[in-house]
């Protein structure tokens, strides 16, 4: 008596802890979360950034390059010297003695430089730049389908939460009515209407659902886990679903993939861009043709300026031969090509399998439903029967347990079916997502 008194003052307290420490949550307020913290997408959102940080680095080709210097020398040496004079704008008739060009003073001259590239024909850089810009929406329409995924698994997990709190509201109910049982079957046994093996199978019977019951509320746990992971929650609260698993509908189902799903579009940008790092390998092997330019100014003294000049041109450059890198290179990006290309054709057949696949999984769910319904209220029936006619010493105990088994069975059995319904229906979406 006093170790089922400890016994019965743990489970209250266990299950009093427990029910204190859960959140309730729907799955809007979980959707909500996630899109504001959660980690994998804010990584996708950075490899957008870093994809733009490489095509505005193509801007190069379109834009100048201007740097400014400042420079200070002293020097004698005879070539320096003479320069550094004629750059100062105070060469005299005197400086062009022997002598003195050959033995030099000490000249110093403070240089300002201003210089300007501007490239105007770059054939490959443009391709790059065009190469960079697809690889950019490629991983911008990624980052769209990571965010899709990532719902996906908000549905998927919010779910799997669900069916576990139903197994444990039908594994509770199960504990209460084998309780029960047993308490009947105790009077019984004292009264010698039973044997004490018929009582010993109905407390293996407690026991195994209370094994059960201890699993279940683990999942639940593990399941909360995983949602504060995504809604990127470090308190790990025990979750409490709002909604209930109730059988979602879709009337309309698409049999072909479309094109226009982000992933889908993402890999056929992809390829584009290898076409165009391609082209712009093949059209290495064209001239370029930049312009240049420079204004200085320079003086003798420090911060000063009395003398000026410019310096404009244009330079046509042409590597006719470089071995054979470039040729090389070009069979590379040709090849790279040629790969995400069929890349591509391998995606999009896998993506329609694993459509058609969904498609089959959600027709199977439907007919499981009602099939699973059916047995339900059937093994409800039959356990009424039975609790009735065990009460009145009409029936064995262990045709009871075997009924009160089944109903629990097909319980489980029926909100597992509604998870798989609903499963697949959400993997549908997420498959057709445009």
């Amino acid at each position: 008596m006093k170790n089922s008194l400890i016994l019965f003052l743990l489970l209250l307290i266990g299950s009093y802890s427990y029910s204190q420490s859960e959140q309730l949550i729907s799955k809007q307020e979980v959707i909500e979360k996630v899109i504001a913290n959660n980690n994998n997408i804010k990584i996708s959102e950075q490899d957008v950034l870093m994809a733009k940080g490489d095509y505005n680095q193509t801007n190069s080709i379109l834009l100048p390059e201007v740097s400014i210097s400042y420079t200070g020398i002293t020097t004698t040496n005879p070539l320096m010297a003479f320069g550094s004079k004629l750059n100062q704008e105070i060469l005299t008739a005197n400086d062009f003695n022997p002598t003195l060009l050959n033995n030099p003073y000490k000249i110093e001259d403070y240089s300002t430089k201003i210089e300007i590239k501007q490239p105007l024909i770059n054939v490959d850089g443009i391709f790059q730049r065009k190469a960079a810009k697809a690889k950019l929406e490629a991983i911008t329409l990624k980052s769209e389908r990571t965010k899709d995924y990532i719902y996906f698994e908000v549905e998927k997990s919010y779910m799997q939460l669900q069916l576990a709190y139903k197994t444990v509201e039908v594994l509770e109910k199960a504990k209460t009515a084998a309780l029960e049982n047993k308490r009947i079957a105790d009077n019984s046994f004292k009264q010698g209407y039973l044997q004490r093996a018929d009582v010993l199978s109905i407390e293996v019977r407690v026991t195994d659902i209370e094994n059960q019951l201890q699993y279940a509320k683990s999942n639940i746990k593990n399941t909360s886990n995983y949602l504060s992971v995504l809604m990127n929650d470090t308190s790990y609260s025990i979750l409490k679903p709002i909604d209930n698993l109730e059988v979602a509908e879709l009337e309309v189902l698409d049999q072909i993939i479309s094109d226009d799903r982000a992933d889908i579009q993402a890999m056929k940008l992809s390829s584009d861009a290898y076409k165009q790092m391609y082209k712009a390998d093949k059209s290495s092997f064209l001239p370029r043709l930049n312009a240049f330019g420079n204004y200085e100014l320079h003086d003798d003294k420090v911060f000063q300026g009395d003398a000026n000049g410019y310096l404009l041109g244009a330079q046509l450059s042409w590597t006719i031969f470089e071995g054979s890198k470039r040729l090389g290179k070009t069979q590379k990006s040709k090849a790279e090509y040629e790969k995400a290309k069929l890349n591509f054709d391998n995606y999009k057949a896998q993506s329609q399998v694993e459509l058609y696949s969904v498609n089959r999984m959600l027709q199977d769910a439907k007919n499981n439903l009602q099939l699973s319904q059916l047995a339900l209220e059937q093994s409800q029936e039959s356990l009424r029967i039975r609790t009735n006619r065990f009460k009145e010493g009409l029936e064995k105990t262990s045709d009871l347990l075997i009924s009160e088994s089944q109903y629990a069975q097909k319980q489980l059995e029926y909100y597992a079916t509604v998870y798989q319904h609903n499963y697949a229906l959400a993997y549908y979406k997420y498959l057709t997502k445009k």
